[in-house]
């Protein structure tokens, strides 16, 4: 039989959520139910460190008004594991100046709070695509491949 007729599976991916979000949860829930994605969650920053030690999360959701330690103190810690999960910055008040913040830093992607279903899903699929698809450590970066200034 032709390999066509069998689709390839995707690599099981997981999120880890750090914030509350009260009603904003219940989109993130049904998007990434619906993408087949594993979610962990935890409400602060502490518990996500630990969640991280303990599983394979490749997206870390992270709100931007969180009281104690903030985004900025995750990515470094997930700089620190390999693979390097990627980091998306949720927040209530994005824009260009947090967007711009947050990709010099190395985080991946922001989302504007109330969460749009269809931007949410663009984001996340985004995410999938690069965690496969980025080059191993210690390699170059590909050509094209910009960053912002």
């Amino acid at each position: 039989m032709s390999p066509a007729l069998y689709p390839v599976a995707e690599p099981a991916i997981s999120a880890l959520l750090v914030g509350r979000y009260d009603s904003e949860q219940r989109v993130l829930h049904e998007v990434l139910r619906s993408l087949g994605w594993t979610l962990f969650e935890a409400e602060d920053a502490g518990h996500a460190l630990s969640c991280l030690h303990r599983n394979a999360v490749h997206v870390v959701i992270a709100d931007s008004g969180m009281a104690q330690r903030n985004w900025t103190e995750i990515l470094e810690a997930v700089c620190l594991l390999k693979p390097t999960p990627l980091l998306i910055v949720t927040s209530r008040t994005a824009d260009d100046h947090l967007w711009a913040e947050v990709l010099n830093m190395g985080g991946f992607d922001v989302l504007a709070q109330p969460f749009d279903r269809v931007e949410v899903e663009r984001v996340l699929a985004s995410a999938r695509r690069h965690f496969h698809t980025r080059p191993a450590p210690g390699f170059p970066r590909r050509r094209g491949t910009a960053s912002v200034a």
